[in-house]
């Protein structure tokens, strides 16, 4: 017997997330990539705020150890 995780839709508890009917549009783009506890030293939420920069600008959720170094080269690490 299998047990049912959610809500079926039609009942009162199913809240349906996925039509556009709702009468008001999503406002900006939602952030799922950055975490509320932001790191106290200055340089690293720097770092962080240009990743997610980076994230927005190329519409990426993830990316690669070559990009995240381009980023941090254009914060101006070199080796």
């Amino acid at each position: 017997m299998e047990q049912q995780l959610t809500a079926p839709v039609g009942s009162p508890d199913f809240v349906e997330r996925r039509s556009a009917s709702s009468g008001s549009a999503p406002s900006g783009e939602r952030r799922q990539f950055r975490d509320g506890n932001r790191s106290l030293r200055p340089e690293v939420a720097e770092f962080a705020d240009a990743v997610d920069h980076y994230k927005i600008s190329n519409r990426r959720r993830f990316i690669t150890f070559e990009e995240l170094y381009d980023v941090m080269a254009s914060l101006g690490y070199h080796r």
